[in-house]
């Protein structure tokens, strides 16, 4: 029975209900955070919120005009921000706003409301922000606050014949949240942010059940409070939703101790327009059949509402401590990274960057407050460069994370340590492990930078064996540059990648790449084109078509390639008996009209 359960008062959510009035309408995370060129000339990062708030960062000015070729007297400013009359008319269902209204659900048809949620992050979608405006735009925003709000939405758009498309975060990149352009029907976009309790904690059987609007970081803030997490820390965690999760099988940082998303799941509940799908009871396994649970797990909205889920618990650890480890180049690092893999000593993470990366991270790193701790650094790189004999333009870096009790973090410090000596790596310091595992949450910020002088960026990631570890890197990262050669980009591209998860047979690779794009009238289709031409190579090179971002749209032309036609044709018969009218058109995964064309 549940140790603890919640009452009918609402937690105080981190993010309002018009979210826009804390976020950026046009860029990534909250409107007081920003890198901008301060009065002396430098990039600083605005407000209070990170570690390098307020930090003024004097290398990366320079990183910018020498690796990107960035010219500081050429800008590219946004367009001003939108207003109803910039926006297109919502298409309206009478009798369907009606009987919604009866229903009691609040909704809006506020044009702010509509546009916030009428895309995620991809490159393609900030861009139109930026200089444009969507063709297509949800009709009307409503907002549920419980499972059985949604089954009567659900209802309701069925017997109206109402498109809906589950919105909870917003992060997603891979297009999954634009309407599609030939939809003549009104598109609602369900916003489950309202839904956001720890409904219950069973302590006995270390299980939550949670609604499936709930925010990351208020999730684990509020199991905090009971001594407890999830220990699911994806890169997004300020701004994802457990929903947003489960739908597109999400991995976090600290996948190694706590699991990705499916091996957290323990029971989960979605509205479809034939009812309620979930398993009678919350049990670690069952055999009877294929797991339904797999049907919902990244099925991206396709299908139905995700309003409730059972994760898995643990206490607090006791200890977490950070590290990293410097190699004398990436083929070294990645040796490492396999050797821990192999012996099944990972720490929670292990994430591991290549020499571009390093040297972008280092850009980043702001100016020393401290002459003491100026000198120390300059001490460790004396040691690494010239007594050791490490290149500054080969070397690697690894970050780690330990957690646990005092007993098993050193422990795995000591083994993780060993197994490093024996690949030439060295000790780089707590400090340099924090900071490369910080700067994930404000990495996001700085494609807006890059925007505003004529520089577009994105990252995009892959799983692979590790046999091919080393050849899909570098293949990749070589046919980024030979295209954009070819595509006539003038200034040098950046691309770089890391190992950011680890597994016994293989690894998640994550790219970064970026090119000034000034003198070119259509940059976000030459990007486009670059990326396809990557993903192209990433799956001759045994990679797969994503490890944790989803299809959406973006991927969507290579789905039938990684899953085969007759795994396509098992996904549209699940589609057909779930969503017979394609009230969940969203088109994800199998794509708009398929339903309709193939059956």
């Amino acid at each position: 029975m549940p140790s603890f359960q919640s009452d009918d008062q609402r937690y105080a959510p981190t993010l309002p209900k018009r979210r826009q009035e804390l976020l950026k309408w046009n860029g990534w995370g909250y409107k007081d955070s920003k890198f901008i060129l301060n009065k002396d000339n430098h990039v600083e990062l605005t407000g209070e919120r990170y570690r390098l708030s307020g930090l003024t960062m004097p290398l990366l000015r320079d990183w910018m005009i020498q690796t990107l070729g960035v010219n500081l007297e050429h800008k590219s400013p946004a367009q001003p921000e939108r207003t109803a009359a910039d926006i297109p008319i919502p298409i309206k269902n009478e009798a369907f706003l009606l009987d919604l209204k009866k229903a009691g659900i609040p909704f809006s048809d506020d044009s702010q409301d509509r546009l916030f949620r009428a895309h995620g992050h991809t490159l393609h979608e900030i861009f139109i922000l930026r200089e444009g405006m969507f063709q297509r735009l949800p009709d009307l925003v409503a907002w549920p606050a419980s499972h059985s709000d949604v089954v009567k939405v659900v209802a309701l758009a069925a017997k109206h014949n109402v498109v809906i498309m589950p919105f909870g975060g917003g992060t997603s990149v891979s297009a999954a949240l634009e309407c599609p352009v030939t939809e003549s029907r009104m598109i609602l976009s369900l916003d489950t942010s309202q839904m956001n309790k720890i409904l219950w904690i069973d302590e006995q059987n270390l299980t939550a059940r949670i609604e499936a609007g709930v925010i990351g970081q208020d999730l684990e803030r509020w199991l905090a409070e009971k001594g407890y997490c999830t220990g699911h820390e994806p890169d997004s965690i300020e701004f994802s939703s457990l929903g947003g999760w489960v739908a597109t099988r999400a991995s976090g940082m600290k996948k190694n101790i706590y699991g990705n998303i499916e091996d957290l799941l323990v029971h989960v509940q979605m509205v479809t327009p034939q009812g309620v799908v979930e398993k009678s009871c919350q049990v670690p396994r069952m055999s009877s059949g294929p797991d339904i649970h797999h049907f919902i797990l990244g099925s991206e909205g396709t299908l139905g509402v995700i309003t409730e889920v059972t994760l898995k618990i643990r206490p607090i650890p006791l200890c977490k401590k950070y590290g990293s480890i410097v190699f004398p180049d990436f083929e070294s690092g990645v040796g490492c990274l396999r050797e821990v893999a192999r012996q099944r000593c990972a720490p929670a993470s292990i994430r591991l960057m290549d020499n571009e990366q390093f040297q972008f991270g280092h850009a980043l790193k702001p100016e020393s407050s401290s002459y003491f701790s100026g000198i120390v650094d300059g001490i460790k790189k004396f040691y690494i460069t010239k007594i050791k004999g490490f290149k500054p333009q080969e070397l690697s870096v690894a970050t780690l994370l330990f957690e646990g009790t005092n007993e098993e973090v050193a422990a795995q410090e000591k083994r993780v340590y060993e197994i490093a000596a024996k690949f030439g790596g060295l000790p780089g310091g707590e400090d340099n492990g924090q900071r490369g595992y910080m700067l994930t949450f404000v990495i996001a910020y700085l494609r807006d930078i890059g925007f505003d002088y004529h520089c577009v960026a994105e990252s995009f990631e892959t799983s692979v064996p590790w046999d091919r570890v080393l050849d899909l890197c570098r293949n990749v990262k070589d046919r980024l540059h030979r295209e954009c050669k070819e595509r006539g980009v003038q200034f040098p591209a950046f691309a770089t990648c890391r190992v950011t998860q680890t597994y016994d047979v293989g690894a998640c690779v994550y790219f970064y790449f970026a090119f000034n794009y000034r003198s070119m009238s259509n940059p976000v289709h030459v990007y486009e084109q670059i990326e396809a031409c990557a993903r192209d190579e990433i799956l001759a090179n045994g990679g797969s078509i994503s490890h944790h971002h989803g299809v959406g749209k973006l991927r969507q032309r290579w789905l039938p390639r990684t899953v085969s036609e007759v795994g396509i044709g098992m996904m549209r018969a699940v589609k057909q008996y779930l969503d017979p009218q394609d009230i969940f058109a969203n088109g994800n995964l199998i794509g708009p009209g398929q339903l309709e064309s193939k059956l």
